[in-house]
């Protein structure tokens, strides 16, 4: 091939820090009333992610968490020579605690809104994910079509976990599959959400946050796989975010034994369908190369080569996490981790630099 472009950059997973006062100016005046007051009109319409962020305190790196606006993520992108970023929300990672499914519905249109003005009129150096309300699927299908159409989304986030369950591969969902496959959009499940993994009173933090963001992807994983989501909607993409290369290597191991000693008894046809000779891993191994499964990586993962080995380089997609965790310099250390990594190609390199991003949200690849 002609020589790798290991400069271009396509940011797969940055973070907005919301204004929270701006997108309640976007909800109807109904859902301003007493519950928020005007002396309280800074109250978050958001649910708490859970109580292990927020009744904990541990230090982050310096410039971590920076409340950045969209001047701030520009000097981010010039600073480290991204090329655009996809965008997803920070205060909605826990959008499936909601419990009224009014509220979901009202708060994902003023989040969708608000995103809309405020970055993607900047420039399609900004592309975002948009919130569902999961909750009432009709409700999300409608919101699903709004976004892309009308406002130039490149798809939507799913909460890995939350009130909205059951599961992700559950029929209540699959309208929801069923648009984004007629729309041809990205659907980008995320975590964030880190209640009832056997975590709840576990301390210190760093260990909830390591296992937290994995444990999530591989229960929303097993629901779609095993459920034949990608089967009955073989149009559909979905990305597995923030959560390395690990976990799936794990998932594909796993899967293989338990399903070869407990293979479902399937009359109506509503699970997997392998074929013959096929195992669990194969059958992920034809999606991922049919471009319906993609999973977000950093730049410094030691699976990260392995999983390449063992699935191709088609899936993985470089995510910044800007400004969680990290700062410019953090992700230029990590990109620079990924250029010197004698363990993968060139051409490794590059698909996971920008070439699987554009892919998976159908972005201009050159």
């Amino acid at each position: 091939m002609a020589t790798a472009n290991l400069e271009r950059i396509i940011d797969g997973d940055g973070h907005i820090m919301e204004d929270i006062a701006g997108i309640v100016s976007y909800m109807p005046d109904e859902f301003k009333g007493k519950s928020f007051g005007e002396a309280r009109s800074e109250r978050n319409p958001f649910p708490p992610i859970d109580h292990l962020h927020s009744a904990n305190r541990h230090i982050t790196p310096p410039g971590a968490f920076a409340n950045v606006g969209p001047d701030g993520w520009m000097e981010f992108l010039d600073e480290v020579g991204v090329d655009s970023t996809v965008l997803y929300t920070t205060s909605g990672l826990g959008f499936g605690k909601i419990v009224s499914r009014d509220w979901a519905v009202m708060l994902a249109q003023a989040y969708n809104n608000w995103v809309y003005d405020t970055y993607l009129r900047r420039g399609d150096r900004f592309q975002a994910m948009g919130l569902l309300p999961l909750q009432e699927p009709d409700a999300a299908v409608e919101e699903l079509r709004r976004i892309v159409q009308d406002l130039g989304f490149v798809g939507a986030m799913l909460p890995s976990t939350g009130a909205q369950q059951p599961h992700l591969g559950d029929s209540k969902f699959w309208p929801v599959y069923a648009e984004a496959e007629r729309l041809g959009c990205a659907l980008g499940i995320h975590g964030g959400a880190h209640e009832g993994f056997l975590m709840d009173d576990m301390s210190p933090y760093a260990p909830i946050n390591a296992l937290g963001h994995p444990m999530g992807q591989m229960v929303a994983f097993a629901g779609i796989i095993f459920n034949g989501v990608f089967d009955k909607y073989p149009g559909v993409r979905i990305g597995f975010l923030e959560a390395g290369a690990a976990w799936l290597l794990t998932c594909m191991e796993r899967f293989n034994g338990s399903w070869a000693s407990h293979v479902q008894y399937d009359p109506r046809g509503r699970f997997l369908q392998i074929r013959e000779g096929e195992r669990v891993s194969d059958y992920i191994c034809r999606h991922i190369d049919e471009d319906r499964i993609f999973v977000g990586v950093e730049g410094d993962e030691l699976a990260l080569p392995e999983a390449v080995r063992l699935t191709g380089n088609k899936p993985y997609l470089f995510s910044s996490d800007y400004p969680h965790e990290v700062d410019a310099n953090t992700c230029k250390a990590e990109l620079d981790e990924l250029r010197e990594n004698a363990d993968m190609s060139a051409e490794d390199k590059e698909a996971v630099m920008y070439r699987n991003a554009a892919r998976f949200y159908r972005l201009a690849a050159n």
